[in-house]
């Protein structure tokens, strides 16, 4: 077993200017002369946690976390209706990835990251090979409509009652239609109360499609306080009802340029959220990456998709 580490508060903090009026916020926690790793958080819109890392050796990593654009501190935030989301796509944050490297002079850096976030340090990478020295993934997603359509409509199969109740939470004549558009349009309103309807109707969503999970934690969606449930669920509509601006089947597709950086995807068997079919695919189009599939858990993870996270950190940081 790989021990954690004693908790690692960050050592610095401070606001990258992206631009169009956007303010990205970063810290970085253990060695400033150690190997530089992103973490890149899910959602899109989950923002970065605030607790201490435990499981990188502080001595050795140097771990910048962030919060994507329009969510966690980073300005403006989601939740005010201002905030233009339209300068909120996937290469704005590509974009923003590669700028907050170079504010930090970093020549290459190994990416963590989960969800949502697996897609977008994808997405990165197939950009800028050059930048990425490793790669570990939990819970394997690439955002793919296929992927997005069986989260928020096959899975109701699954959860009937509670679909419905997704279904209903949009306007009658839009429920058999696309429903992730209907839920950004309700968040585009300018009325807060039907932003808060609509952002509780998702999380709802949300919270159902884990619930039995092995380690399932009632609520764990719908736990975040008001602002950062609209924005939230304001930044998850944006981009999944756009196909995250990519093409079908483009990071699969283009797993070839990630050919030379070494990888650990680890993904649960019980995912509901996000069947094991896509972890396995991109595993077989990546040369070099090893897919560990963890029987034991689902999308929010398990003490065995921990350790086997924490022995490739382990792995990676002399390398």
């Amino acid at each position: 077993m790989v021990d954690l580490y004693p908790p690692t508060s960050p050592y610095g903090h401070g606001f990258l200017d992206a631009g169009d009026g956007n303010r990205v916020y970063y810290e970085q926690l253990g060695n400033p002369e150690g190997k530089p790793v992103l973490y890149v958080h899910g959602g899109p819109g989950a923002g970065t946690p605030d607790r201490p890392t435990r499981a990188w050796d502080p001595d050795c990593y140097r771990v910048i976390r962030y919060d994507q654009r329009n969510c966690g501190r980073s300005t403006p935030h989601a939740s005010d209706p201002a905030a233009d989301m339209s300068l909120n796509t996937t290469q704005h944050l590509i974009d923003d990835m590669e700028r907050l490297r170079e504010h930090l002079g970093i020549e290459r850096w190994l990416l963590n990251g989960a969800s949502w976030g697996s897609t977008l340090l994808l997405a990165y990478a197939q950009q800028h090979p050059e930048r990425v020295s490793e790669i570990i993934i939990q819970a394997v997603t690439t955002t793919r409509r296929a992927e997005t359509d069986w989260l928020y409509r096959g899975a109701g199969s699954f959860y009937p009652e509670a679909w419905d109740r997704f279904r209903e939470g949009v306007p009658e004549d839009e429920r058999d239609g696309d429903l992730l558009a209907a839920y950004a349009r309700l968040m585009e309103n300018p009325d807060r109360a039907v932003r808060e309807k609509a952002a509780a109707d998702w999380l709802a969503w949300e919270d159902a499609v884990i619930s039995n999970e092995p380690n399932g934690s009632p609520g764990m969606y719908s736990a975040r306080e008001a602002d950062a449930q609209i924005a939230f669920v304001r930044i998850c509509a944006h981009f999944f009802s756009n196909g995250a601006w990519l093409e079908e089947d483009q990071l699969l597709r283009n797993a070839h340029k990630l050919a030379g950086i070494p990888a650990v995807l680890v993904h649960g068997r019980h995912d509901m959220g996000g069947p094991v079919q896509t972890a396995w695919e991109l595993a077989k189009a990546w040369p070099g990456a090893r897919l560990h599939i963890s029987e034991d858990s689902g999308h929010i993870g398990s003490e065995e998709m921990k350790e086997t996270v924490r022995e490739a950190i382990e792995e990676f940081k002399h390398r």
